[in-house]
């Protein structure tokens, strides 16, 4: 069995009626839901991290290289490529 710590916590009741429906519509439940994304958000702040730590070694990504990279983000995602400008 996966071992979990028990918190308490204090949201906005809109916020959390909002969570109750998204993992409702998700099939799973309150804390789950809530721990997927915050492991979600996690990982995009690392990510962030990564990013500012490489361009203070080799210097911040130029227009085309964000461009490049918005759009294997996007392919990765499953979304339609944005018209070039």
């Amino acid at each position: 069995m996966v071992r979990r710590d028990k918190r308490s916590v204090s949201i906005p009741p809109e916020l959390a009626s909002a969570i109750d429906m998204a993992a409702a519509d998700a099939g799973t439940t309150f804390s789950a839901w809530l721990s997927t994304a915050a492991d979600h958000r996690l990982r995009i702040e690392a990510g962030r991290r990564a990013v500012a730590a490489w361009e203070l070694e080799q210097g911040q990504l130029t227009p085309a290289e964000l461009a490049d990279g918005a759009r294997r983000a996007g392919r990765l995602l499953g979304r339609r490529a944005p018209p070039r400008a």
